[in-house]
């Protein structure tokens, strides 16, 4: 992969409407690609004392210490061996470079706005649900999209700030 921001040449105009897609599990989910600075292999990832169980620890990225979260922890999927395809997503959340682990990129993809249903409501307000922001459709199929501002709560935040 490129040392550069994968999207530095788009111009906010190129970006909209475009979601990266990725597998967890049997599922496929995606993000505005006007999130993504960059898609790299697993590394050595460094532990630190005292975080929630779904961040890994941090990552040197070119001379930046980012924290990394592992999506599967995060959103309660269970466990799964890391292996060649386990890729690290570098979204910025909230002014700050977050690692985000996940099973495999799939790609990019243009889901319109015509194209994405609200979150299905089911009049309470889980964990795992308050991440999503709309349910896209692709062709005959649906690719849950998340929030990324929210995957990072304001603990969490504060938390890797400290």
């Amino acid at each position: 992969m490129s040392d550069e921001n994968l999207w530095e040449e788009d111009g906010e105009n190129t970006q909209a409407n475009k979601y990266l897609l990725f597998n967890l599990g049997t599922e496929i989910y995606g993000i505005p690609i006007s999130h993504v600075i960059n898609i790299i292999e697993l590394q050595k990832i460094t532990e630190v004392p005292d975080m929630p169980a779904y961040i890994k620890g941090v990552i040197n990225l070119r001379g930046t210490v980012i924290p990394v979260m592992d999506l599967r922890s995060r959103f309660h999927l269970g466990q799964r061996d890391y292996d060649d395809r386990t890729c690290i997503i570098i979204v910025k959340v909230k002014e700050r470079s977050v690692g985000f682990i996940c099973d495999t990129v799939a790609e990019v993809h243009d889901i319109l706005p015509k194209d994405i249903e609200p979150p299905i409501d089911f009049k309470r307000d889980t964990a795992d649900s308050r991440y999503i922001s709309g349910l896209g459709k692709v062709g005959e199929d649906v690719r849950i999209l998340l929030d990324v501002e929210k995957i990072l709560s304001d603990e969490d935040a504060k938390i890797l700030a400290s």
